[in-house]
């Protein structure tokens, strides 16, 4: 795979931040149904550096911004700044690709999308994004980049990350928005023992679960949050958060949700929210 990211680093664990689904604006004061996404974002941020946690990188999967505005691109890599770790990124169905190639190549951010993690690891970045509609699909070519990363390396244990979410969320209304063609990720991933587990985001709640053998997880979004077991468009009271992920030598993973402590939500009452604005 192109864009290959090396991290040297001598050491049994390798740990990973995930932020998913900012859905910044242009303004810092636009609301996504209710929330400020930039306030909730720089929240989220803050209590993450609070903990005073080491992180070797940054997986930031897709949604960053929901109106594709210069503004909203820019603003996302100032406030990743103070980490001072690599930040990689994948599209979400809101994001708008040649606005990412355009502000997202600077530092913190870096555009590799296999990464060689310590000695044991490596994380493959897909782009699930079907321009224009909200559900996604991994090309032909994405599968072939895939299938080809992994033959080149099989002493390395595998974390797959996208945007899109393959198990359904119990709401109909969501898992429209899926990964149509998990089947034929399944089909590439199938020969090979050395994937561990997948990460995504887009469906804006936590998953820790299971699919094909493979470790599951998703993420809560930085701002508003969708509630699971919906038949329609349900938000959810859960604040928004953030995964912390353990990469260990013995190919065993360790992770977890956290959530802020401040309480960010005024949930949005009003009725008949149409939810392509959400997705």
């Amino acid at each position: 795979m192109k864009n290959t990211f090396v991290y040297q680093a001598e050491k049994s664990v390798i740990k990973l931040l995930q932020i998913t689904d900012p859905h910044l604006f242009k303004d810092e004061r636009a609301e996504l149904l209710g929330v400020n996404t930039q306030a909730s974002f720089a929240q989220v941020l803050k209590e993450i550096q609070q903990e005073n946690n080491e992180f070797d990188v940054i997986l930031a999967t897709g949604d960053l911004v929901q109106d594709s505005s210069d503004e909203g691109y820019t603003r996302f890599v100032e406030m990743m700044k103070p980490f001072n770790k690599p930040v990689f990124w994948i599209p979400g169905n809101h994001d708008f690709q040649p606005k990412m190639a355009e502000f997202l190549n600077q530092s913190p951010m870096d555009g590799a999308k296999h990464l060689l993690l310590g000695e044991h690891w490596q994380a493959l970045l897909l782009d699930s994004q079907v321009y224009g509609v909200p559900h996604g699909q991994l090309s032909q070519h994405q599968l072939d980049l895939l299938k080809e990363t992994l033959e080149k390396n099989l002493e390395r244990y595998t974390l797959v990350v996208l945007h899109h979410h393959l198990l359904p969320t119990n709401s109909a209304w969501l898992d429209q928005h899926n990964l149509r063609n998990s089947h034929e990720l399944a089909e590439v991933l199938a020969p090979f023992t050395n994937v561990k587990a997948i990460l995504y985001g887009h469906i804006h709640q936590e998953v820790n679960s299971e699919w094909n053998g493979y470790q599951v997880m998703a993420t809560p979004a930085t701002c508003i949050q969708f509630k699971p077991d919906c038949q329609y468009f349900s938000l959810d009271t859960l604040q928004p958060g953030w995964r912390e992920i353990e990469l260990h030598s013995d190919g065993s993973i360790r992770t977890e949700v956290k959530r802020i402590q401040r309480n960010f939500y005024r949930i949005c009452k009003k009725k008949g929210i149409n939810q392509t604005k959400v997705r």
